[in-house]
């Protein structure tokens, strides 16, 4: 019976963890390649919000960057891996992308939550959040 239910949790999981490790793989992989520019202003915006950043070098912080983004895919896209440690990853990331959206100003309109037209880019981790909370109780609850 056990197995039942560890197959059904995975299938539950399974739209959550493809769609969304599909995201980071992506997002990883385009990072890979990033130029001078691309690299300083990510790295800029970045440092803006969390300073102990602007002591990195930005090509090295975008690799880094890359890299962890390529490792939360893998987390979600390797069924074996449980579903409350890729959960956690992408409630990690999620969370400090959230800071940049609620820390820099233009992303909100005055006095709101809701996002400007530069904010929407970063409003979406919000959905993201809730994608990580999601496997995370899901993960816990196999186990509970």
């Amino acid at each position: 019976m056990a197995s039942c239910s560890a197959s059904g949790s995975l299938a539950r999981q399974l739209p959550l963890r493809l769609t969304t490790g599909a995201f980071f793989l992506n997002s990883g992989v385009s990072k890979l390649g990033a130029d001078e520019a691309t690299a300083e202003g990510l790295h800029q915006f970045a440092a803006h919000t969390y300073p102990f950043l602007g002591e990195q070098d930005a090509q090295k912080f975008v690799r880094l960057l890359a890299a962890g983004e390529i490792a939360i895919a893998a987390a979600l896209l390797v069924p074996f891996v449980p579903a409350a440690v890729a959960g956690a990853a992408v409630t990690a990331f999620s969370a400090g992308t959230l800071g940049l959206y609620l820390r820099t100003p233009g992303m909100r309109q005055e006095g709101s939550l809701r996002p400007t037209e530069q904010g929407i880019a970063l409003a979406k981790d919000f959905w993201l959040l809730g994608i990580g909370v999601a496997l995370v109780v899901d993960g816990l609850d196999e186990h509970g």
